[in-house]
């Protein structure tokens, strides 16, 4: 493997999609890393904390040598193999531990020692985290937003994917942003939700450019929060408003948490336990607003949904569903959203179906 130099150009990293390998421990990179960031750490949870205690009672060269002897034998060769396995399949990437300091330049000798000569990050995590932060301020304040509106279920989403410079806040926090947007997988960190966001604005920024496009989305997607501001900025934004049917946004509802939720639970669970915890994502989140609901209206929609999976269980038909999701947007999700637009200070664009957002997207792109 030919030489490369050490690297502090972050933003060719992030924009280039550079392979890392992030030697911190695994509590660490659980707090926080980058996209497509792989750990392989130099010492574990309780290695590190060890290495900690004995770095403030006894000094750097003590705690050196401590990590000398809890990384040894067959554990330094095992963390060896996985460095190497990655160096190997990622020729062109990148190492780096918190500062780019001992962890990061002891792991690059090691894999030196075994014939690999394998670049690090100049400054570590907390350069490349520094990066992202500033940067996301500077593109927050200088960006041209545009944020694409409609009542719940138009399938903003969708549209948004089609449009020619977008940033997807609710893919990037792994949540549909409202009560019913839990998906089957977690959650990213808040740190991770950030660092996303600000890798996603910065390849807008650079390998697109013109305007950006966001859905409207509260501050909070799920529990991810957004900048305060860039929520501000998104306050006064140009608008586009997506408008359906309440047949099609029925089936839209109807398609993304029925139909998609149940086939994502029963795929990672099994059938029978997907089932079961696809019923209590569906019957908690209607329990989640109920209080907004009010007693009676949550009972009856309640019912209905019971209901409904009951049929979709027994003979897998999940039109029933429509019985409460129509009430649902007519009487809760639409006056609530007629409401919000009503305050909001943007300018409208455009107004129409997908076609016809998508099609001044793009006409206003080319011209």
């Amino acid at each position: 493997m030919a030489s490369r130099p050490d690297t502090d150009n972050y933003l060719s990293l992030f924009l280039n999609n550079t392979p890392l390998m992030d030697v911190r421990a695994p509590v660490e990179f659980a707090k926080g890393s980058f996209p497509g960031a792989v750990n392989a750490p130099l010492m574990n949870d309780e290695e590190r904390h060890r290495v900690g205690i004995c770095y403030k009672e006894k000094g750097q060269d003590e705690a050196i040598q401590l990590g000398h002897q809890l990384v040894y034998g067959d554990i330094k060769a095992q963390r060896m193999e996985a460095w190497k396995r990655f160096a190997t399949n990622h020729p062109e990437g990148y190492l780096f531990c918190f500062r780019g300091g001992l962890r990061s330049k002891l792991t690059q000798q090691w894999i030196k020692d075994a014939g690999i000569d394998y670049p690090l990050v100049q400054g570590g995590y907390k350069a490349l985290r520094r990066f992202l932060i500033d940067s996301l301020d500077t593109l927050i304040e200088s960006s041209n937003f545009h944020i694409i509106s409609g009542r719940t279920g138009t399938g903003k989403t969708r549209v948004l994917q089609q449009l020619p410079n977008p940033v997807d806040l609710e893919g990037l926090a792994n949540h549909r942003g409202s009560s019913f947007g839990r998906q089957v997988t977690p959650q990213p960190s808040q740190i991770d939700f950030e660092n996303r966001l600000a890798v996603a604005t910065l390849k807008a920024h650079h390998l697109v450019g013109g305007p950006v496009y966001l859905e409207d989305e509260s501050r909070l997607v799920g529990r991810c929060a957004m900048p305060d501001t860039l929520k501000e900025r998104m306050a006064h934004a140009p608008l586009l408003i997506l408008e359906q049917t309440l047949e099609d946004r029925t089936r839209i509802i109807r398609e993304d948490y029925v139909e998609g939720m149940s086939a994502d639970y029963m795929r990672r669970d099994g059938e029978e336990t997907g089932w079961l915890n696809f019923c209590d994502y569906l019957l908690g989140a209607l329990e989640r607003i109920s209080k907004r609901l009010g007693g009676e209206r949550h009972g009856q929609l309640r019912s209905l949904m019971e209901q409904a999976l009951t049929q979709q269980e027994r003979t897998g038909d999940v039109h029933t569903h429509n019985a409460w999701i129509q009430p649902l947007l007519q009487n809760y999700y639409d006056p609530m959203y007629d409401y919000q637009l009503s305050q909001k200070r943007g300018r409208i664009l455009v107004r129409g179906g997908p076609d016809a957002v998508i099609g001044w997207a793009n006409d206003s792109t080319s011209a």
